[in-house]
């Protein structure tokens, strides 16, 4: 679904050439819940933004459902973030002076999707979060945990082949963030591929595989059985 081969990325940093990843190959399945791990610099950030298409390898090759990651377009890479990838972050990224259902409808509404088309789904994937009282509400008048979860609706709302989580409880307390790996995991168990990147390892246990790397490269592969 999700494959690697050889995928390397460096940068430079004046004279210094960084390299963030290191020859990685590696499949992830359908359905399958990835949880990444790793130290601060050990390529966890690089890794999902060249799976999501936010970045190109400097050598390797990256497909999702087939489809190049590598040596494409960047308007070409923007339309497979838009249709195939959904994205959600530790500081949700909602825009502030639109509504819970807008902004679960943005990625639509920026394929030109009248809202009057997408706003019952947009409504249906908060009431699937537990927000069916908050979806006229704006961020300012939500918690932290209700904000992830209009977050993670949006990253629904294109029926994305994979969902990327970049430490998605990072500014939750413990309860808040045992409910949103929850929701996570019973997203997983119906059948949402999922790759979250995370230092917690007990969030880590919540996927079905957990990846660890160090200086870029692959160091431990441990599949933790579940439903891929």
């Amino acid at each position: 679904m999700i494959e690697l081969k050889n995928a390397s990325k460096k940068y430079q940093q004046g004279a210094r050439e960084v390299h963030a990843l290191r020859d990685v190959s590696l499949s992830i399945k359908k359905g399958e819940f990835l949880s990444v791990m790793g130290a601060s610099g050990s390529g966890k950030s690089t890794f999902l933004n060249l799976i999501g298409g936010l970045d190109q390898p400097s050598s390797g090759e990256i497909f999702i459902d087939g489809i190049p990651l590598h040596g494409i377009s960047d308007d070409e890479l923007t339309l497979i973030r838009r249709r195939r990838v959904g994205f959600i972050f530790q500081f949700f990224n909602l825009l502030p002076i639109l509504t819970a259902a807008e902004n679960v409808s943005l990625p639509l509404l920026l394929e030109g999707t009248p809202y009057s088309e997408i706003k019952p789904k947009a409504i249906k994937l908060l009431e699937q979060v537990g927000l069916s009282e908050r979806t006229e509400h704006r961020p300012e008048q939500l918690s932290g945990g209700e904000m992830q979860r209009v977050a993670i609706s949006r990253a629904l709302i294109s029926n994305p082949a994979v969902l990327l989580a970049d430490e998605p409880t990072g500014n939750l307390d413990s309860h808040t963030s045992e409910e949103i790996f929850m929701l996570l995991k019973n997203l997983h168990e119906q059948g949402q591929t999922i790759v979250m990147v995370t230092h917690d390892p007990r969030a880590a246990a919540y996927g079905s595989r957990i990846v660890t790397l160090k200086d870029g490269m692959v160091s431990e592969d441990i599949s933790l059985g579940g439903r891929a």
